[in-house]
């Protein structure tokens, strides 16, 4: 391809075998001493530094891109251990990558030790605060002995404790969903090497109406990968009522552990 770059996906320290990684096309694998780089040429045109904010502009393309990133690495976790790159790495030749390879050599065959046989997990936590809401006098023995005086009190004093206990409600669901939120995480940190806690999502980042109670991503040995399942299931079935739900990603590249630094390049 002429005036082309190089799309940078992931290193892998086990020979790939061609047509392995994905169905995507043009795929190939570019030997660097004895580790291996995924990559594709891209068009300079599309690429240039000029088209960057058309590029990001345009969300389902970047989806669609981030998708095919993911699932690349993906595939390469089937056959080996791999080190992500950063979604939108782009080296300007081959020679330049070989280069950047080399000279950090040393710090990813560290990490290939350090995240052998380890996958990522990220596992959100979403409560719907109407569902737990209609349930607060069944969670919390606050809000059930408020309910117990509104109820023995007359119509002026129970309205006034009504006005009040909407407050302890709002207080109460925010300490409900805490504890949730804690819990999951505490039972979960127990099986992995490493844990990261990601910053709670609004509703229109996620698409969804309950509300995101936990964002975290664990570093699971994969040894321990079917006690960790086991686990979020004793959860969902002990703590999942009609307003927790779960959302579940793994196995994954240990993105949010370790990408390669690419700033030097």
């Amino acid at each position: 391809m002429p005036n082309s770059l190089i799309y940078v996906y992931c290193v892998t320290n086990t020979p790939p075998e061609p047509g392995s990684y994905s169905d995507t096309i043009g795929l190939k694998s570019l030997k660097c001493g004895d580790l291996y780089v995924i990559v594709k040429d891209v068009s300079e045109k599309g690429c240039s530094p000029g088209n960057v904010k058309a590029y990001l502009s345009d969300k389902q393309g970047v989806e669609i891109n981030l998708s095919e990133h993911t699932e690349v690495i993906n595939n390469m976790m089937k056959i080996g251990e791999v080190i992500p790159f950063s979604f939108g790495i782009i080296f300007h030749s081959e020679t330049s990558l070989e280069k950047f390879i080399t000279n950090n050599s040393a710090t990813l065959k560290q990490n290939f030790h350090a995240f052998g046989g380890r996958e990522e997990w990220s596992i959100k936590v979403f409560c719907n605060r109407k569902s737990l809401s209609a349930q607060i006098d069944e969670l919390s023995e606050e809000a059930a002995a408020m309910e117990r005086e509104i109820m023995d009190s007359s119509p002026g004093k129970a309205f006034l404790l009504k006005r009040k206990k909407t407050d302890l409600v709002e207080n109460e669901m925010d300490r409900i969903c805490k504890n949730y939120g804690q819990t999951f995480f505490n039972e979960l940190n127990i099986l992995c090497d490493s844990s990261v806690l990601n910053n709670l999502l609004p509703k229109e980042f996620t698409d969804r109406e309950d509300t995101m109670i936990l964002n975290a991503s664990f570093l699971v040995n994969r040894n321990n990968v079917n006690d960790f399942t086991k686990i979020l299931g004793t959860l969902e079935k002990k703590e999942c009522n009609a307003c927790i739900k779960l959302e579940i990603s793994g196995p994954l590249p240990p993105f949010s552990f370790f990408t390669v630094d690419t700033k030097n390049r």
